[in-house]
């Protein structure tokens, strides 16, 4: 199985900065998939690599000024959108129900949604990360094709990535989970090409969702190398 590959650019990038990357990416080779999820105003580009926006909104069309459909990502040739990333959750307050609200709507729209879940240091603290992460996916992905991503909150750049013994038992646990509906299972927290190679060999990740790593080529070739390596 073709590993993943996914950059999630955040509140980041221009014109110019994307023209650099697509032209870096050109001399790379890989088997694998490699996916860039950006902001709204750079989508619509042609690259070796496929796109994907960053959220979709819960409706179709109509006065929602400032929202994006999923319709209309799916018209600018983007195949993916991220729904329920922490900080949508965090900052948005969108709860498992929103999620799988966008998420159903970017399947409908023919776009493949990439479903984030993730605790914080205070559920794992706690105790309760296995249950709460459990519940996410339960109730934030939706009834056709997705890619799940775990995001540990806690583990996010700039912290450091989690450990194979915080990764695995969580990845098995989703495993268990899921349903065929599930294409993938992305880790996502700190990735990068030092550590890439290390978390791909934990069983039941099925590539990453790098975030800082993504930006720059310097960063984000060597991290698509070290999927391969």
């Amino acid at each position: 199985m073709k590993k993943i590959i996914a950059g999630n650019w955040k509140m980041n990038g221009t014109r110019e900065e994307l023209n650099a990357m697509l032209i870096a990416l050109e001399n790379v080779k890989t088997e694998n998939k490699v996916i860039i999820c950006l902001p709204f105003t750079l989508l619509g580009v042609q690259g070796n690599c496929d796109f994907g926006a960053q959220d979709c909104s819960t409706h179709e069309k109509g006065q929602y000024t400032g929202e994006v459909s999923a319709e209309m990502i799916a018209a600018t040739g983007a195949k993916y959108v991220i729904v329920g990333h922490s900080d949508r959750r965090k900052y948005h307050n969108e709860t498992n129900e929103i999620v799988r609200e966008k998420a159903t709507r970017a399947a409908d729209a023919g776009l493949i949604p990439i479903v984030c879940v993730g605790d914080t240091l205070q559920d794992r603290q706690a105790g309760k990360f296995m249950e709460i992460v459990a519940e996410q996916v339960k109730n934030s992905a939706p009834l056709a094709p997705f890619i799940l991503a775990y995001e540990p909150v806690w583990a996010i750049s700039p912290n450091p990535a989690a450990t194979a013994r915080d990764i695995a038992p969580m990845h098995a646990k989703i495993a268990s989970i899921v349903g065929p509906e599930c294409i993938a299972i992305l880790y996502g927290g700190s990735a990068n090409g030092g550590n890439v190679a290390e978390i791909v060999a934990i069983p039941h990740v099925d590539g990453v969702l790098a975030g800082a790593a993504s930006l720059k080529p310097e960063d984000f070739i060597p991290t698509i190398e070290g999927v391969d390596n």
